[in-house]
């Protein structure tokens, strides 16, 4: 029900996530990452304490197979699971259990680890990390080229209702985080649509934040600058 690209930026370091799936909301449930420690995707049957746990192992040291190994032990039931994890260096990791649903493939590629399951086709899996591997501009440019590519590669093989993009940088909120919880049709390229609005104003928004003297108008009424 669920494909993902999970990938770093060597030049920057940022770390990201893209991911869709044929259930709503699913950047509520299955994305999670930390700056400076890595990016964990939790699909198939998911459970959501997996992320923060996978993360807190990555933090304390452990490799991202390690991480998956143990929070999969401590909370049983690994054979529903399908999970993908990177850390802070672009070392990767998946794991996909026995009763992972459907056609399902999971694949680490140059800083990024993909996978999928109820896919139309393995070649989904194999489309997202040749394109984020062969793709430039922003993380965000290349995690969106991925997901596209895995739609053209024929996706999931009912339709996909909701998609979501995540990436954090140095900061310890994330710097884009953009979501459709659901649409009748093509939430990927309703996700890209999105990321065309958002990305003129990524750093906007950060110096907003960081010092508000220098921010840039609001574009709303009363705002003189």
């Amino acid at each position: 029900m669920t494909f993902s690209i999970v990938g770093r930026c060597a030049e920057t370091g940022q770390l990201g996530i893209a991911i869709s799936s044929s259930s709503i909301a699913v950047g509520a449930r299955c994305p999670w990452l930390r700056p400076g420690v890595g990016a964990v995707a939790t699909q198939n049957i998911t459970l959501p304490a997996l992320g923060p746990q996978v993360l807190d192992h990555l933090e304390q040291g452990a490799s991202p197979a390690e991480a998956l190994d143990k929070a999969l032990t401590r909370n049983g039931y690994g054979q529903f699971r399908q999970l993908t994890a990177i850390d802070h260096l672009g070392n990767t990791a998946h794991f996909s259990g026995a009763n992972t649903l459907g056609c399902h493939h999971a694949l680490s590629g140059e800083q990024c680890v993909a996978a999928g399951n109820m896919l139309a086709g393995t070649a989904v899996i194999e489309a997202l990390v040749h394109t984020f591997e062969t793709s430039g501009g922003h993380l965000a440019d290349r995690l969106i080229a991925a997901m596209q590519a895995a739609m053209a590669a024929g996706g999931e093989a009912g339709p996909v209702h909701s998609a979501a993009m995540v990436v954090v940088g140095e900061h310890t909120w994330p710097i884009i985080d953009l979501r459709v919880d659901w649409a009748d049709e093509d939430p990927v390229g309703n996700l890209a649509a999105l990321w065309l609005d958002y990305s003129p104003q990524v750093q906007d928004y950060l110096t907003r934040a960081l010092d508000p003297s220098k921010a840039p108008g609001y574009g709303v009424p009363g705002d003189e600058r």
